[in-house]
């Protein structure tokens, strides 16, 4: 499966930084998934759990407070103020 750069950001600093398949979130208008050669676009995240599936296939839960996701064709960046691994 095709993979992108994904870059998980807090005040504290990064997160996460890696190569993944998808990523799942809920967005201000509802779930959303985002997956390798997805449209560049903009949006805010409601409070959620984000599911991250990693490039070997094995998965990677967190929660965040909500945020900004950033989608280009370089890479995909969630920016939030708090962000847990669970």
């Amino acid at each position: 499966m095709n993979t992108f750069v994904l870059n998980i950001t807090s005040p504290e600093g990064r997160v996460f930084s890696d190569d993944v398949q998808s990523v799942a979130v809920r967005g201000i208008e509802g779930d959303l998934a985002i997956l390798a050669g997805h449209i560049p676009f903009v949006t805010t995240l409601q409070p959620c759990e984000c599911k991250i599936t990693l490039a070997d296939g094995s998965e990677k839960l967190g929660t965040t407070d909500g945020g900004i996701l950033t989608v280009s064709a370089e890479q995909t960046t969630l920016l939030s103020g708090s962000f847990q691994w669970k």
